[in-house]
Order: C-alpha cells, then sequence, then structure tokens
C-alpha cells in the first residue's frame, strides 16, 4: 500500500506589504501576500526570549485573492491556510532560482481595519443582530463561600 502524501500549513502573522493584484492570461486573478510570522527563540548568549521573524510568500487565486486585495493593506492580521509550492526557474543571465510559497486555499481576515493605528481607516466590524443581554441583567455574583451544595452538578 502506498503511504499518502500531506502538504498542509496553516500561518498567523501580519502583512509586510500591501497586496499585489495581477491577472493570469486566463484572466483568473492572483493575489500576491508577504506573512510575517515570529518564531520565539532562546538567545544563547542572554539567555533571554527573542522573537525572531520568518517571512512568507503567499498566492492567492480567484475571487479569494481579489478579496484579499481590496481589503487587506501592510500590517493587517491574516490566517493562511494553503500547501507548500516549490518553484524552480533559470534567469536572464542563466542562473537558477528557486522558491518555496504557501498557494492558500483559506485566508482569514484576523482582526479590523482601524486595529493598524494612525495608518487604518477607523473600520471596525460591528453586527446587525442585536444582543440579547436578559440572561444578565438582575444576576447576584456568586458569593465567595460558595458550599458543594450550591453546585448544580
Amino acid at each position: 500500500m502506498a503511504a499518502t502524501n500531506i502538504n498542509v500549513v496553516v500561518v498567523t502573522g501580519n502583512l509586510t506589504k500591501d497586496p499585489e493584484l495581477r491577472s493570469l492570461p486566463s484572466g483568473t486573478a492572483v493575489c500576491e501576500l508577504r506573512v510575517a510570522v515570529n518564531s520565539r527563540r532562546r538567545d544563547p548568549a542572554s539567555g533571554d526570549w527573542v522573537d525572531k521573524p520568518n517571512y512568507f510568500d503567499v498566492a492567492v487565486y480567484g475571487p479569494q485573492g481579489e478579496n484579499c486585495s481590496t481589503y487587506l493593506s501592510k500590517g493587517r492580521p491574516v490566517a493562511v491556510e494553503g500547501r507548500l509550492d516549490w518553484r524552480e526557474w533559470e534567469t536572464q543571465d542563466g542562473g537558477k532560482r528557486q522558491a518555496v510559497r504557501i498557494v492558500a486555499n483559506s485566508v482569514q481576515f484576523l482582526g479590523s481595519r482601524g486595529d493598524q493605528g494612525a495608518g487604518g481607516n477607523g473600520i471596525s466590524p460591528q453586527s446587525d443582530v442585536p444582543a440579547d443581554t436578559s440572561d444578565f441583567e438582575d444576576a447576584e455574583p456568586a458569593s465567595v463561600g460558595t458550599s458543594d451544595d450550591d453546585i448544580p452538578f
């Protein structure tokens, strides 16, 4: 029986630049993202924990790529789920180049555009469904001296 290969990657981080949207000759939209993801490591010299950034190139295809281009900007936190894609090409001067990127299956926008500080445009998510807080009205806080007989399980 042949082994099954698995190629799945999930990263969360911040965009290091604004998304770049282009179209393939077929007309399919491709949005290129660059995501910085921090790793915590112990500095051997000082023994302190330090953040080391890792940078990933991400390709997002189709309508989702168009949405990324429209709604994302530098500094915005995102979660990307996809697969690793290894590419190799030859430069004009005959040199060989290689790169690994993430081809996204899904991109989740984390935080809000207003979370970026002064550079954001102040848009923050709001629900159009009113919250029912009637369950919390007239509720008395639990006393510190609650006995085991008061616990319902």
